[in-house]
């Protein structure tokens, strides 16, 4: 017996040559009517770098969801059904797979309650290659298929699977030229001496994105050189510092390490350094080298 739902369809063994061959063309006939009644169950997944602009009635999500949707409408003869379970990601970042909603689908494809992924372009899914493999092999695991809306093509179809590895090498060939231009700009920028960002070295306050001395700081800086220059031991500088009444940022007590770190930093000086290369810097330094 073949049975389906509420339809039970008794397929005969005919013994003749001709009866087995009608039987089967009429089997092949009868899985073939029940593939085309099971319903591909979908579900959408959305994603925005930025939390700009989520607050609005409708947002890029919605607008995103409902490409989706009308999509899925437009593929009502291959008995697409949409998974009303929404699948957001507002303000995560594509470069990762750390989003909750797409572990929750990840999670819900692994419990077999999703046919096919939609979603309005490629990079909604994942800006990297090597997550997006990830991602697609745990598809395949799960007999689960891809659909790009804007992109015109699916994982169901080897051509699909073709032109999806194509893009998606174009788009981290993208992601690395992007990153080594911005490295370049970063180096170029400390040839420069110019100040980059972080946390300011001990002594030294960022002001309009330039380093500026903290001459309540800078004290500290110019008592440790002076200290070793007599005593040759960053341990002895470390308790008279201590001793002094000097302590850290955060209120504790300097260790011997940190006044070798003091003594190693260029910044003192009025240089930067990038890569074990050392340039002069726009700052002030605090300690003269001579």
């Amino acid at each position: 017996w073949l049975c389906y739902g509420w339809t039970e369809i008794q397929v005969f063994e005919w013994s003749c040559n001709g009866g087995n061959r009608h039987a089967m063309e009429w089997k092949s006939f009868l899985e073939g009517e029940i593939m085309e009644l099971i319903q591909k169950r979908c579900a959408i997944y959305t994603r925005k770098s930025c939390e700009d602009g989520l607050e609005q009635d409708f947002n890029s999500l919605d607008a995103q969801r409902l490409s989706g949707e009308n999509y899925i409408a437009s593929q009502v003869h291959e008995n697409w059904r949409l998974i009303s379970k929404r699948y957001d990601d507002g303000g995560f970042s594509g470069g990762n797979m750390n989003r909750p909603a797409l572990k929750e689908l990840l999670n819900d494809i692994e419990a077999g309650l999703v046919d096919m992924v939609v979603v309005y372009k490629i990079d909604r899914l994942s800006r990297s290659l090597f997550d997006f493999s990830k991602i697609v092999e745990h598809f395949d695991k799960h007999n689960v298929s891809f659909v790009s809306v804007t992109q015109s093509f699916n994982t169901s179809s080897s051509s699909g699977k073709l032109m999806l590895n194509i893009l998606l090498s174009f788009a981290q060939f993208e992601r690395e030229v992007s990153g080594e231009r911005i490295r370049d700009k970063f180096a170029a920028s400390l040839k420069k001496g110019m100040w980059m960002g972080g946390n300011p070295p001990l002594g030294y306050i960022c002001k309009d994105r330039k380093l500026v001395i903290d001459q309540q700081k800078a004290k500290i800086i110019r008592f440790v050189y002076a200290k070793f220059i007599q005593t040759e031991s960053y341990f002895k500088v470390a308790e008279l510092l201590n001793d002094a009444g000097y302590r850290t940022v955060g209120g504790n007590l300097f260790e011997p390490k940190a006044i070798l770190r003091i003594l190693k930093n260029p910044y003192y000086k009025g240089c930067v350094v990038h890569k074990e290369n050392v340039y002069p810097g726009e700052h002030k330094a605090i300690i003269d080298e001579a």
